[in-house]
């Protein structure tokens, strides 16, 4: 007897009934689960592009099956890229539905991670990375979903731990383009020794702090970054706790990369995360992020029309701080920046500070505005440098020893040395 005539029920056997007007449909499965059959008739290469490309162009779409004995294919106009490498190539075009998962996204409406979620869904196909070579990790927390709605690899990890989990990562497959998505009480409280040393290592990859300054997914704890005086469920009077600044957290763990942007200047934002995507290192990026739940309205007057001007400065290296629409500019008085009225008719443009993204110590002074009520917030690129990346380095030392000593083997290292026999 066949396995499907085993499967067959029996002649007057009784088959379920559906409600009125129901229909019956086979179980959804994740991404990438029902086509394992098929991958693994259907060389990697190859498996690996069909699994991530849309079903617009009548390719398969993740968590679709092809009949037995057909292996998913690419369209006669499209090319397989060549084997190896981070995925790169000129040949293979992809599009935003080529990064966009099909899970539902689950953020409350009105939520701030969704405009990340689109700026990143839209940026991925610029990159010259194939979906395959990508790989989102996170920690927990409302944005630690982001990797379900990313048609790339991906991990949801352990509270805080995500750095640790993309080290790993990196440090096996250094070809991989990896993303570390948390928030500022996953990075900055039980995550914050794990973050400290991903900076200090310079592990070439970029991380996404999400900051609203408030626990979301435990619905309305103060975080690590929330300010003093914010009354929540966890500080019913009030808390007080100092809050952490991200960037010169980051700063003083001597990151190669640093920048802030904001949920709603999505062009702003784009133009970011390919920075940090274009750094050799690790790229951290701060998110300015409204929870409009918990926290709403935290960063609006850096953020809305009406105040966005004044309350902001754009920095970029090798043009002068101006803000307010020109009206405004910052220089240095001794350690610390001082505001100048460019109308007042006693400054102009020449009297402001040309930006360098070079100086980690102009970096420091502005990372510091933090503090400062009266004085704007800066949103760019804080700092960069060139700097050997861990990866690179631990491969390069792998190598090295190997062309000294060889190979060697488990069974030669464990009888290496003094050992004892145990009678």
């Amino acid at each position: 007897m066949t396995d499907k005539e085993k499967n067959t029920p029996e002649d007057g056997a009784r088959k379920p009934k559906l409600p009125p007007g129901m229909v019956p449909r086979s179980p959804k499965m994740p991404p990438g689960i029902a086509s394992k059959t098929a991958a693994a008739k259907t060389p990697a290469s190859a498996a690996s592009a069909s699994k991530t490309t849309s079903a617009s162009s009548g390719r398969t779409k993740p968590g679709t099956a092809k009949p037995p004995g057909k292996r998913p294919g690419l369209p006669p106009s499209k090319k397989m890229p060549p084997a190896g490498g981070d995925g790169a190539t000129s040949e293979l075009k992809y599009t935003r539905a080529d990064f966009s998962s099909d899970q539902d996204v689950r953020w409350c409406p009105g939520c701030g991670d969704y405009a990340v979620l689109a700026t990143t869904q839209r940026l991925m196909p610029e990159l010259g990375v194939r979906p395959e070579d990508t790989v989102f990790i996170s920690g927990i927390g409302c944005s630690s979903r982001f990797p379900y709605y990313m048609n790339t690899y991906g991990m949801h990890s352990i509270h805080g731990r995500a750095p640790a989990f993309a080290t790993g990562l990196k440090a096996s497959r250094p070809d991989l383009d990896v993303w570390v998505i948390t928030g500022d009480g996953d990075a900055l409280s039980i995550g914050g020794n794990h973050l400290i040393h991903l900076m200090r290592r310079n592990v070439n990859l970029q991380i996404l702090l999400f900051n609203n300054q408030i626990y979301g997914l435990t619905k309305g704890q103060y975080s690590p970054t929330s300010e003093v005086g914010k009354v929540t469920k966890s500080t019913p009077f009030g808390s007080v706790d100092h809050p952490f600044n991200p960037s010169a957290v980051v700063l003083g763990a001597d990151a190669t990369f640093v920048a802030r942007t904001m949920d709603r200047d999505p062009k702003h934002m784009k133009s970011i995360l390919m920075q940090a995507h274009a750094h050799t290192g690790t790229g951290f990026v701060e998110v300015y992020q409204n929870c409009n739940i918990f926290n709403d309205g935290a960063f609006f007057e850096y953020t809305e029309k009406t105040s966005k001007a004044e309350r902001t400065i754009f920095i970029e290296t090798g043009k002068p701080l101006v803000y307010e629409n020109g009206t405004k500019g910052l220089r240095l008085n001794g350690l610390e920046m001082e505001s100048l009225d460019l109308e007042s008719g006693n400054y102009s443009v020449d009297d402001c500070l040309v930006y360098d993204d070079a100086s980690r110590d102009l970096a420091g002074v502005m990372s510091r505005l933090f503090w400062k009520e009266n004085m704007p917030q800066p949103f760019g690129v804080f700092y960069r440098e060139e700097r050997d990346t861990y990866d690179q380095l631990l491969h390069d030392q792998v190598s090295d020893v190997l062309k000294k000593r060889g190979p060697g083997s488990i069974e030669d290292l464990l009888h290496s040395g003094d050992t004892w026999t145990i009678e």
